[in-house]
């Protein structure tokens, strides 16, 4: 028997609801702050993601030639790709652009809970504009999605200029080695890497900058930086706004393209692997061949939402079985229809079924059955019963799907 590729799922029909249910939330949530919803290739030119990224991330990716010979690779993730059609297509659109996103990526990674080979992302870009305003938009917005999914989170906000501060006087690459310690939370190799170079001191600071919880804690170990006012208009605005967060100087992203603020969030019921969303402000236009932009958004790891949720997602839709004898079945279609253009889900019987196994069968689905016999049909009626009460009326077809349409979704 063939299996399902390494890393991947095969969604049934309940949980493809509860996946679908939390989507629509989310996509209701993201049209109400102005994001218009767009959708890139799932196959990229290589080159896209290592220009961002470096050729260190070929051996997590899905990395194929095609017959003209042109190197491709499925998506790791879309904000590259994203910033690649906002060059192709919308470059002289008016700004700001406020995009997002919901599709699925690929990664040749280890899977484990929560981490899978084919992942989904929801995402929001914000291209164009770079104030305190427009920082605090985005952060807002990332609660707002969260907190529709119905997820138990934490978030957490920093910014770049906090770690550039401290390590100013040291190279790029040296910079990568010293964040990739952060990032891993290895606090112990970190001082070791920089015991070694004669740089104790510094590793004492990093440290301290990570136990900061105020603005005015991180000055005190950075010095005055000269995004203080911003950083400090931004934060004024979320408090403004009662968003519940932690300052955490210690959030290590990208230092090649993150470029301001930073900002995480985090599931209380996931264990180690418990980031569910990460972001901040950044500039990635360049590397692809197109002036230098201001952008800022985040992505949330779509898969880990509904893992945290659990079985806690359990509302399901209206269901009618229209259960019918076979000289009536002409009229059991069109009050089937009738059902159905109110939007209800309707299921009808086609296996031939006896009216007691119509029953027995819809029970297993259904919240109303719609029973219909000659008596029905001759007076444009149906017998409606309630499978989880037992109420059970003759009611004229259009008061009957009136009644169902009425009577809230089972929970």
């Amino acid at each position: 028997m063939i299996q399902k590729p390494r890393g991947t799922r095969d969604f049934l029909p309940d949980e493809m609801e509860q996946r679908r249910a939390v989507e629509k939330r989310m996509r209701d949530v993201a049209r109400c702050w102005g994001y218009r919803e767009v959708c890139t290739p799932e196959f990229e030119e290589l080159e896209l993601f290592t220009a961002r990224s470096g050729e260190g991330i070929i051996e997590e990716m899905y990395v194929f030639e095609d017959k003209g010979g042109r190197m491709m690779a499925l998506r790791p993730e879309i904000t590259a790709a994203v910033q690649r059609m906002y060059l192709n297509e919308a470059r002289v659109t008016p700004k700001p652009l406020r995009w997002c996103y919901f599709a699925d990526c690929f990664r040749y990674e280890r899977p484990q809970k929560g981490r899978y080979r084919q992942f989904w992302q929801f995402g929001v870009e914000l291209i164009g504009a770079d104030t305190p305003v427009a920082d605090a938009e985005v952060i807002m917005l990332a609660r707002d999605l969260l907190q529709s999914s119905g997820v138990s989170f934490s978030l957490h906000i920093g910014h770049l200029s906090f770690m550039k501060a401290l390590l100013s006087d040291m190279d790029v690459k040296e910079q990568r080695i010293l964040m990739r310690y952060l990032d891993k939370k290895d606090h112990e190799g970190l001082k070791s890497h920089l015991g070694r170079a004669g740089r104790a001191e510094l590793g004492s600071s990093l440290l301290a900058l990570l136990e900061c919880r105020t603005l005015d804690e991180v000055i005190g170990i950075t010095g005055k930086i000269p995004e203080y006012e911003r950083i400090e208009e931004t934060l004024g605005l979320l408090d403004d706004m009662d968003i519940r967060y932690s300052l955490d100087p210690g959030i290590a992203r990208g230092l090649d393209y993150y470029t301001g603020m930073v900002f995480e969030a985090f599931a209380d019921n996931l264990g180690a692997e418990n980031q569910i969303l990460g972001g901040g402000a950044y500039r990635l236009a360049h590397l692809f061949g197109g002036d230098e932009v201001p952008s800022s958004g985040f992505a949330i790891g779509f898969d880990r939402v509904m893992v945290s949720l659990g079985d806690s997602e359990g509302e399901t839709e209206r269901v009618v079985g229209i259960v019918y004898t076979p000289d009536t079945r002409t009229y059991a279609l069109r009050a089937a229809r009738a059902f159905r253009e109110a939007g209800l889900r309707t299921e009808t019987d086609i296996m031939g079924r006896s009216i007691g196994a119509q029953i027995a069968h819809a029970s297993k689905s259904a919240q109303f059955v719609a029973i219909i016999g000659r008596r029905e049909r001759e007076s444009g009626t149906v017998t409606l019963k309630n499978l989880d009460t037992g109420d059970q009326r003759e009611l004229d077809l259009s008061t009957a799907v009136r009644e169902v349409v009425t009577s809230g979704p089972r929970g």
